[in-house]
């Protein structure tokens, strides 16, 4: 079966998708592993909002070629804004991360639960600057609140980072140069 074929199945999945780039090689990976996937691109971290179109429209092309479904959150930057206030000047891998993927994974969790989605993950894993570890935590701490499995996939095992960018070149999707929150611009 070719990569871009729909898998169609029972088992569904709610990939929280934080750009393109991290989220080409999990869904592919997560259609060989039989899972429907539905992405969820829930991002309000991102700065400006220039940036979040950008980006969204690459998770649109990238969707698109693996013919799955997109569910878009909305962009609420005061939301972000609100959950980190005080976490401003942390560093990057820091508490203003954790804060920031608590979110994202909260919301992931709530819209799994509205679809009546068992499990659910995130590319954010794939990315050699994120902490594997400190990111199955919170999801899993999210995923028992809410009586949900969050699905703990080591992306970057068997050269998955190097996959998703090979995918994503192939593709020619956008490839942004920063996490996407306005403190973590380099201004250098």
């Amino acid at each position: 079966m070719a990569d871009n074929q729909k898998v169609y199945s029972n088992k569904k999945i709610l990939l929280h998708a934080c750009c393109a780039i991290c989220s080409a090689y999990p869904i592919s990976a997560l259609k060989d592993m039989g899972y429907t996937v539905i992405v969820y691109f829930y991002n309000p971290n991102i700065y400006p909002s220039s940036e979040y179109q950008k980006r969204l429209a690459a998770q649109k092309k990238l969707c698109d070629y693996y013919n799955c479904e997109l569910i878009i959150g909305d962009y609420e930057p005061e939301t972000y804004y609100n959950f980190v206030k005080g976490y401003e000047t942390e560093p990057e891998k820091g508490s203003r991360c954790d804060k920031c993927f608590e979110l994202r994974l909260k919301k992931t969790a709530a819209k799994a639960k509205s679809l009546g989605i068992e499990e659910f993950t995130t590319s954010i894993v794939i990315s050699p600057h994120k902490n594997y570890e400190k990111l199955t935590e919170i999801g899993q701490n999210i995923a028992t609140l809410n009586d949900l499995n969050y699905k703990a996939i080591n992306f970057r095992k068997k050269d998955g980072f190097l996959k998703t960018n090979t995918i994503s070149k192939e593709l020619n999707l956008y490839r942004q140069n920063y996490c996407g929150c306005k403190f973590a611009i380099k201004t250098d």
